[in-house]
């Protein structure tokens, strides 16, 4: 029999899970399910986090106080005791926007040049093993 290496039969069988990982897996559709619910929802949020959301503003015209306004309140607005100011409280997100196109269009590709880092840390090690080999350090 040879020494070392893969042993014939050794290890888990092909395509078998864990429990672990059947777990995961159930987890994971159950989560699935439950965004796709929403999926509409969090989207249009989405786009208006990357537009930016406006506010509507109610100032209480005797103690000063300001209150942000619902939709349900907005009918509210001709109340003589409260001054209706719109204001845009968050400006346009970017992160939001670009994780939008990213998952619409496909993230752009990210080129890293590895041959140079390999170059050059090869060279430092000749470089080290000459000045060892002649006694230098």
């Amino acid at each position: 029999m040879p020494r070392g290496g893969a042993r014939p039969g050794a290890g888990m069988p092909k395509g078998y899970k864990t429990a672990k990982t059947l777990d995961k897996e159930a987890t994971r559709e159950i989560l699935r399910s439950i965004v796709r619910e929403h999926m509409n929802e969090m989207v249009a949020a989405q786009v208006e986090n990357a537009k930016g959301l406006k506010y509507l503003i109610a100032r209480d015209k005797l103690t000063g106080k300001f209150r942000r306004l619902g939709e349900a309140d907005a009918a509210l607005a001709g109340d003589s005791d409260r001054e209706i100011v719109e204001v845009w409280e968050k400006d346009p997100n970017v992160s939001a926007f670009t994780d939008l196109l990213n998952r619409t269009i496909d993230k752009p590709t990210e080129h890293v040049d590895m041959k140079a880092d390999i170059r050059d840390s090869r060279a430092d090690r000749v470089q080290a093993a000459r000045l060892r080999a002649h006694g230098k350090r």
